[in-house]
């Protein structure tokens, strides 16, 4: 199974690119990863907010392939802890998903569109990151849930 890390805006900020990498480096001893930095849409600022939606969507759903998993990261998704995390990576490997795709959607979150095709929807928390932020919390979350399943110390160490 391959891990994608989708997310829509800017090249990874020195601040979090760092502990980014590391994290994804550490994760591929478990599972290829890889992430796919989506520009936002041309004339991004000139939009609305749900004509921004809507022009991310279609750049998402047309990177879409049959196999993908989606897992769209909103604010009203489910809440997994760790252990749920590495429950619910552990049972995708199991139908042998092809490609589990962790997607954070733009400024603005995620069009409806893009909801309805995800086959799960998380919460990484009730609070608001910057998107940055998201990137390193996601990767960092995703290896702790594959050293839970390797039963590796780093969950509690």
């Amino acid at each position: 199974m391959k891990i994608s890390f989708w997310s829509i805006g800017k090249v990874h900020e020195a601040y979090a690119k760092e502990g980014i990498e590391e994290f994804t480096k550490r994760l591929s001893k478990y599972f290829t990863v890889q992430w796919n930095i989506i520009a936002p849409p041309k004339n991004a600022a000139n939009l609305s907010e749900t004509d921004l939606k809507i022009r991310e969507a279609e750049l998402v759903l047309n990177l879409l392939k049959e196999g993908d998993y989606l897992v769209a990261l909103d604010e009203r998704g489910k809440d997994f802890t760790s252990e749920d995390l590495a429950k619910f990576i552990q049972q995708r490997a199991n139908e042998s998903t092809k490609n589990l795709v962790f997607l954070i959607g733009g400024a603005y979150g995620l069009d409806e569109k893009v909801l309805k095709a995800a086959k799960q929807q998380w919460s990484l928390s009730k609070l608001t990151f910057p998107h940055q932020l998201v990137r390193l919390i996601l990767a960092e979350q995703v290896y702790r849930a594959c050293t839970i399943l390797q039963n590796e110390k780093y969950h509690h160490g």
